[in-house]
């Protein structure tokens, strides 16, 4: 039997770089081996987006476009939806007599998100328990693996932290516990070098953007400040060109040579930006063009959405009756 694998995305907008090369590669390479679903997460995005879902509902199909892009491919994947699976949101209720509010306060990503957003005492309370939320999907499908970044792991640990509660409370292992993959890049920064890549703050670069989008992207970076003449040395850490190329290039020999010579001097941020440039317009042209072909047929991306989670909703619901089992609420 393969080894199930849980992943997917809050639908806040379209794709970016720092998801293809923090997950979705990933995920293409894994659905020859593992039973994979993809969850699009349209009810976690609500947790901060409450008062504009129609953000979320119209990103839906964009974000589906954008798998079937690169290359996932919905006969080896489950892609669903997360609102159209109703163990999901019950699941999480079970677990959420499982967590005090103290322990949600203390994970390191919440408390993070929390201070980012400048919620204070104004969290929406769904966003508060999104870790539970998260436990119930990954225990749903009874994943083993799930692909994340470095700032989610906390969210792992506390998965696995309400599947040992409640296989202690049942005394049997209903649940099972799951382990993080990360990935090579889990988290790029985005072009101003500050944080990881954001749609919201501006600093992404999304998987349809135009040669002009990839352009000025790509001549706004963050290179060395201290780098002011050509024949200056240049530092490669922090230096946002140098992270990409590491990132997106082919050739990982060349861009070695490339960084010895800027180090010594006598190469410019101009022709390093230009092989950049040069090297993400290779590599977004066919997906930024099967993007616009499938975005064209919506009616075929909501069929491959709605095919997905019929087969999700099945594997979810015997989940959830084995967990009412063992808690003794099945009883018709």
């Amino acid at each position: 039997m393969k080894e199930r694998i849980l992943t997917g995305d809050r639908p806040t907008g379209p794709l970016h770089l720092g998801h293809y090369v923090g997950s979705l590669q990933q995920r293409v390479r894994l659905q020859q081996t593992h039973d994979q679903t993809i969850l699009v997460a349209d009810l976690q995005a609500l947790t901060d987006n409450g008062q504009n879902p129609k953000k979320i509902s119209d990103n839906i199909l964009n974000v589906v476009a954008d798998y079937l892009a690169v290359g996932i491919d919905p006969t080896q994947t489950t892609i669903c939806l997360q609102s159209a699976l109703p163990a999901l949101s019950e699941l999480t209720m079970y677990y959420s007599n499982l967590v005090s509010i103290a322990r949600l306060e203390r994970n390191p990503t919440v408390k993070h998100e929390i201070h980012y957003r400048g919620f204070g005492r104004t969290i929406p309370a769904g966003f508060l328990t999104y870790p539970i939320s998260q436990a119930a999907d990954i225990t749903a499908f009874r994943a083993t693996q799930v692909p994340v970044g470095d700032d989610q792991l906390p969210m792992i640990e506390q998965t696995n932290e309400i599947v040992r509660r409640l296989n202690s409370i049942v005394g049997a292992p209903v649940l099972c516990e799951c382990q993080a993959m990360l990935s090579h890049f889990p988290r790029l920064p985005g072009i101003d070098g500050r944080a990881k890549m954001s749609k919201s703050m501006g600093t992404a670069i999304t998987l349809g953007a135009t040669e002009n989008q990839i352009r000025a992207a790509v001549k706004a970076m963050y290179t060395d400040p201290n780098h002011l003449r050509i024949t200056d040395p240049g530092q490669i850490e922090g230096n946002v060109v140098f992270t990409y190329l590491d990132a997106f290039h082919p050739d990982a020999g060349f861009i070695e040579e490339l960084k010895t010579h800027y180090r010594r001097g006598g190469l410019g941020d101009g022709q390093t930006k230009k092989i950049l440039e040069d090297c993400l317009q290779s590599l977004l042209a066919p997906i930024r063009e099967e993007r616009q072909r499938l975005m064209q047929d919506k009616a075929m991306l909501i069929e491959v959405l709605r095919q997905g989670t019929e087969q999700a909703n099945e594997v979810s619901q015997r989940l959830l009756l084995d967990v009412k089992r063992a808690l003794g609420l099945s009883l018709f």
